[in-house]
């Protein structure tokens, strides 16, 4: 018996022995971490690095973020306030929340900070791109692409948009079970992005492989910058070559034609501006801008195209004021083409009657076989929407659509920051900010402290009416395009997609959520639902905005 004690004292000994320089190891190695970038500090300034923790060695605090999602942030912002270091992505960060703090730095570009991507975005976007070009590069490929994003342009790609909405939402109406809202956005922004700012006519093979591809890229933008076989920089690499080597082909073949079209693309626009410019795009520009064209009309419009629906669903009151608004402008109309009347929000007795007669199973029933009796699915189904064509004009005047979309941005917007590289040290909030350090302002957590708003954690459209919204004085308290001069480019292609959605939606479909509770939205790298936001879809018939279903709907 004392010789078994003896043992496994002598184990515990030997695994202790084995364990403490491990531990020993691990605990200065986090210390010369932190001393490391201590000394980083300017030492010609007086005032201390902000508080917060820079992690451990060569991955700082990367996979915390990862993990954590806007957690991460909420939890080092309440310890260490809106001024706090971290070590994200191979780079010392300094995280920035508060609009005072953000204006500073989004008015200090080319003086006091200049952008910078996560290095593994910078390599898969490549150095062509506008969001990696500075100074007078950047000047000269915004002015180019200014004319892509114009007022003329917009109303140009208008029908073409319009009609890849009609037609994507037919296939949420026809789709027999409950359809993935995000991944659905997500083929609708694509399909934008091709067929609208490319101008591409590609089968729906080519559609789907690209697709694909790109959402490979997507997944792997913000990488840590380590380039083997099995890293997600190396993934990403490989989805840019691929969609380079087919975007090659296409504009190739673009070019050669050369002839007069009925319809300008974004090609043909930023050909046009750059002829005007006097500055000639080599292929290289002309495939990376491909693609960045893609990522800008893509992944942050299909995440806020989710959130928007999302918050029509969960706010019903939202989406009959909404509705109202469509029918006062005439956006709404019958099977006869004839515009229905409303009274405080409420449908007349007639249809009401209309409505008794029938379920939610015979209206799906009824409304999916109507729609591939057609024929033709996508001429079949625009025929029951009644939704005219769209101008920019009348989507200016639905102004309560327009307050609901800015606070779907306020509430959930797509991208939780910027990033910049400090050009000089300078001050913020009691704090040095190294020269050659990385900052990341928040667009979320401002969005979420900003004084200018009541009630913030709130979904409340009517925040933004004339006598409420204080957005105006206070303009850094609402950024979710950014501001200064890298101000987002698209953010008018944003807007219209959001609100064309939004009206071919709430004109022809009635909306279910297909699960008991809603999603959690994850934010990391954009927002988006964890499991997907399932939802059904059917034809609104005769415009009754019953649907017996026991879920909330819209």
């Amino acid at each position: 018996m004392f010789g078994h004690d003896i043992c496994l004292v002598s184990a515990l000994l030997a695994a202790a022995g084995a364990v403490l320089p491990v531990l020993l190891l691990l605990v200065v190695s986090r210390l010369l971490w932190e001393f490391r970038w201590s000394i980083t500090r300017d030492r010609t300034c007086k005032l201390p690095l902000p508080q917060g923790s820079m992690g451990w060695p060569l991955v700082g605090e990367t996979f915390h973020w990862l993990f954590q999602g806007s957690s991460f942030h909420i939890s080092r912002r309440e310890k260490h306030g809106n001024v706090f270091k971290t070590h994200l992505l191979g780079k010392p960060l300094v995280r920035v929340t508060g609009a005072e703090n953000i204006r500073k730095i989004l008015l200090g570009e080319h003086t006091l900070v200049c952008t910078q991507w996560p290095q593994s975005t910078r390599i898969i976007l490549g150095p062509n791109t506008l969001v990696n070009s500075v100074g007078d590069l950047h000047k000269r490929k915004r002015k180019i692409l200014a004319k892509v994003f114009s007022r003329g342009a917009l109303e140009a790609y208008l029908t073409r948009l319009q009609d890849v909405v009609k037609s994507e939402i037919a296939k949420w109406c026809t789709e027999t079970g409950s359809v993935d809202v995000y991944v659905a956005a997500k083929s609708l922004t694509f399909r934008i992005a091709v067929q609208v700012l490319l101008g591409l006519h590609l089968d729906e093979q080519q559609i789907a492989y690209l697709s694909k591809t790109y959402e490979q890229l997507m997944n792997n933008l913000f990488s840590l910058p380590i380039d083997n076989p099995i890293s997600g920089l190396r993934k990403g690499i490989r989805a840019r070559e691929i969609l380079h080597s087919a975007m090659e082909k296409i504009i190739e073949e673009k070019l050669k034609k050369q002839q007069a079209s009925d319809y300008c693309d974004a090609f043909d626009y930023m050909l046009s501006s750059a002829k005007e410019n006097d500055y000639e795009l080599t292929m290289q520009e002309l495939k990376e801008t491909a693609v960045e064209l893609i990522f800008a009309a893509h992944s942050t419009t299909a995440s806020a195209s989710t959130s928007l629906i999302l918050q029509l669903l969960r706010h019903p009151d939202v989406s009959g004021s909404a509705r109202a608004e469509l029918e006062s402008e005439g956006l709404i109309s019958d099977a006869h083409g004839c515009c229905r009347s409303r009274c405080h929000g409420k449908i007349i007795s007639e249809e009401i009657d209309a409505a008794e007669k029938s379920t939610s199973e015979w209206r799906s029933t009824t409304n999916k076989s109507m729609c591939f009796e057609a024929g033709d699915k996508e001429e079949g189904c625009r025929s029951r929407t009644h939704v005219p064509y769209l101008s920019l004009e009348k989507l200016s005047q639905l102004s309560y659509l327009d307050r609901v979309v800015k606070e779907v941005l306020r509430f959930l917007p797509p991208v939780s920051g910027g990033y910049r590289t400090v050009l000089q040290t300078f001050e913020l909030n009691g704090y040095q900010i190294p020269k050659g350090w990385s900052v990341m302002y928040s667009i979320r957590d401002t969005h979420e402290t900003a004084e200018a708003y009541q009630n913030p954690e709130l979904f409340d459209p009517d925040r933004f009416c004339a006598d409420r919204d204080n957005s105006k004085t206070d303009r850094f308290s609402y950024v979710p395009f950014g501001g200064g001069v890298r101000r987002c480019i698209g953010r008018e292609l944003a807007l219209t997609v959001l609100k064309t959605l939004a009206v071919e939606l709430l004109a022809t479909a009635d909306c279910t959520l297909a699960t008991e509770t809603y999603p959690r939205m994850q934010t990391v790298p954009i927002v988006h639902p964890v499991n997907g936001l399932h939802v059904f879809f059917n034809y609104r018939t005769h415009g009754i905005e019953r649907n017996r279903r026991e879920s909330t709907h819209i």
